[in-house]
């Protein structure tokens, strides 16, 4: 029986079929190279043509494993390939076949999800209004398509689950491009890390330890209509996650729609919390994992207290803002804050997800209830148990005025009491600084025992000037610099609270304060450059051999090794070293502070890494020079007890002689020298 080449008959009746595989692979193909086996008894033959072999199996040999998506022709034969959808020609086309290249190509990246919707329809409209299609459309062409997906092929690892493999694979093959391809996890508001946070939560850890229960990124995001959340079609937008999360949790939500969040969410509400705010998204942890914000320490400050301490949403929405801090200073919330493993939260009093208002009588907090509640924990609780207000501010009179006047009484006594003590203190030490004082002004004045009484200079007026704006400016530049550094702290909110504009306006006088500093750094130093007694001063100031030997002097007769103390010159080391560290200190916090002051410059030349070095440099010299002050300066001129109350040599600019014998001997002796000389000559 003849069998009909190069196409001689099929002219007859066609068009010339041939002409349209011009410019294709196909190109110089004939119609007995596809459609062999007709001979003449067929003909014609029906419209449409029946397949009796494909052949392009013949030539496609990897089509037989390549394709795992549609069925494996050579096991399902001709019923395979009469089945519509599963023929190539269905997807590919009969003559007209482009190759991958040609835009004309029908799984090219602009027409494969229409060639794939002509059988898959419902599938292709929710692709195309994924995110992933709207991000080709943006010309980013990593994002997935069709075959990008369903070609690709994810291996589990030796160890990983074989019981639910297509929900594992479905994960790796989010994360391949999610996590693993820097250009789409870039794409994400939160990196890369948000979505590896999945692998450690309380889903993923189930998903890869084989719980067929667990969902898989499709399960919440969709298959083909992935959408972001900020999308109101995305499976999880705020409007839709509730309904999603009760495809597996089913009696929270049922809790949570008669809730007063789910009643304020549904009227549009966008504050209102639904199950990612208080769970997160893809890092939800158990409740019971002491890193969740749910868990049992952490809920009232991590979860409840994000709104309900929220002034800006407890104004808008006419809410109580005590209710975290009344929380936090109770009984209850002290137990927390002290780390006791078993104490109640929010969600212990209030409910987890069925949340109500306290009128509602199926509210655990209606008064009605709340013996029964307090019960769960405290065991024989009655209605007397549950008498009185539990959130109680001692703020104000409204909520249980018995409190806040017990309170108010407590405050005016502590504030007269201890007032009354250090007012008592201030006028004793007053009186002995004053007397102090006096003999300090009276030169000539004879001491009780009858030994003459005599003032020696150790501070001119121009070095007391010195000294005194340099600590003024000091203190101001310590206080406002730390109300920078930590404006969340109690005693700057105090002094916040006692005047807003000294708030506003901390870093202006932090400047000028350093400005200052810096005029009288260079006050002094044109002082000990160009006048005889500023001279003598830095001579008498510099280091030598001897201020160790003192050093070492002064350990050992402190401990008890020696009986002889050192005797000092006009400056003892302790001093020496305090004016060399206020030097280097004040240089080092200079060039720093003009270096955050123009941050823009310093970046510029410095990068970001010397602006955060010259930051970090200046915060710790800060500390360190506020800690040398009040720790050593303090001491050496009120606290220490050879001139307690204090060494008023800064205010009145002498010592007496009693003073210089204990203090500087040898300066004392000196001087005595050079008077005696003087005489003589």
């Amino acid at each position: 029986m003849p069998v009909f080449t190069h196409g001689e008959a099929c002219l007859d009746c066609h068009d010339d079929p041939v002409g349209e595989f011009s410019g294709t692979p196909h190109e110089g193909f004939d119609c007995s190279d596809c459609h062999a086996g007709l001979d003449e008894d067929d003909l014609p033959h029906a419209d449409p043509m029946p397949v009796v072999v494909v052949a392009c199996l013949d030539c496609h040999e990897e089509v037989v494993t390549g394709h795992g998506f549609h069925p494996d022709f050579m096991s399902l034969g001709v019923e395979a390939i009469e089945n519509p959808g599963n023929n190539c020609v269905d997807c590919h086309g009969a003559h007209t076949i482009w190759s991958k290249g040609d835009e004309k190509y029908p799984f090219s990246l602009a027409r494969q999800t229409s060639r794939c919707g002509t059988c898959h329809e419902l599938e292709s409209i929710g692709y195309l209004h994924s995110a992933h299609a709207r991000a080709l459309e943006d010309g980013i062409f990593s994002s997935p398509t069709c075959l990008g997906c369903h070609e690709s092929y994810q291996l589990l690892g030796e160890n990983e689950c074989k019981v639910i493999p297509h929900k594992v694979r479905v994960a790796k093959l989010c994360m391949s491009c999610h996590v693993d391809d820097p250009e789409v996890a870039g794409q994400t508001i939160y990196g890369s890390p948000f979505m590896t946070s999945f692998k450690d939560s309380v889903h993923g850890k189930a998903l890869f330890e084989c719980n067929p229960n667990a969902p898989s990124c499709v399960d919440c995001h969709g298959s083909h209509e992935v959408a972001r959340g900020a999308d109101q079609y995305s499976h999880v937008s705020r409007g839709q996650v509730v309904s999603q999360c009760s495809q597996c949790h089913k009696s929270a939500a049922e809790d949570y729609l008669h809730s007063i969040h789910a009643k304020s969410s549904s009227r549009g509400n966008r504050d209102a919390p639904v199950c990612t705010d208080c769970h997160g998204e893809h890092n939800i942890l158990a409740h019971s994992d002491p890193d969740s914000p749910v868990a049992q320490a952490n809920m009232a400050e991590q979860v409840c207290g994000e709104c309900h301490g929220s002034y800006k949403l407890t104004e808008r929405y006419g809410l109580d803002s005590n209710k975290l801090k009344t929380f936090k200073e109770s009984f209850h919330g002290l137990a927390a804050r002290g780390g006791a493993v078993e104490v109640v939260n929010c969600g212990s009093c209030h409910g987890y997800h069925d949340v109500r208002q306290s009128d509602d009588p199926e509210s655990l907090v209606h008064p009605d209830k709340l013996a029964k509640t307090c019960g769960s924990c405290h065991e024989g609780a009655n209605e007397r148990f549950a008498t009185g207000k539990v959130h109680v501010s001692i703020d104000t009179s409204s909520e249980e005025p018995i409190v806040y006047w017990v309170a108010v009484i407590y405050t005016w006594g502590i504030v007269l009491i201890i007032g009354g003590m250090f007012l008592h203190n201030f006028l004793d030490f007053f009186h002995k600084v004053r007397m102090k004082a006096t003999s300090h002004w009276t030169p000539h004045r004879p001491l009780p025992d009858g030994a003459p009484h005599r003032l020696y200079l150790r501070m001119s007026l121009n070095e007391r000037i010195q000294h005194a704006i340099l600590a003024v400016s000091f203190i101001v530049l310590v206080v406002s610099g730390f109300m920078l550094r930590y404006p969340d702290a109690w005693w700057v909110e105090a002094l916040r609270d006692l005047s807003r504009h000294a708030f506003d306006y901390r870093g202006l006088v932090h400047r000028i304060a350093g400005i200052i500093m810096c005029l009288a750094g260079a006050w002094h130093f044109y002082y000990v450059s160009f006048t005889p007694r500023g001279r003598r001063l830095i001579r008498d100031l510099f280091p030598c051999v001897q201020d160790l030997k003192d050093m070492v002097g002064i350990l050992k007769y402190n401990l008890g090794l020696s009986r002889k103390r050192p005797l000092f010159a006009r400056f003892s080391y302790m001093e020496k070293a305090e004016y060399w560290a206020l030097i280097w200190g004040s240089i080092l916090m200079t060039v720093t502070g003009f270096l955050l002051w123009y941050e823009n410059v310093t970046i510029g030349l410095l990068t970001k890494l010397g602006f955060d070095i010259s930051l970090t440099i200046h915060f710790y010299e800060a500390i360190l020079a506020t800690l040398a002050i009040i720790v050593w300066h303090i001491y050496w001129v009120i606290f220490n007890p050879d001139v307690y109350p204090m060494n008023l040599s800064w205010l009145t600019g002498r010592m007496s002689e009693e003073e210089m014998e204990t203090e500087h001997p040898l300066e004392l002796e000196r001087i005595k020298r050079e008077e005696v000389r003087g005489k003589i000559d």
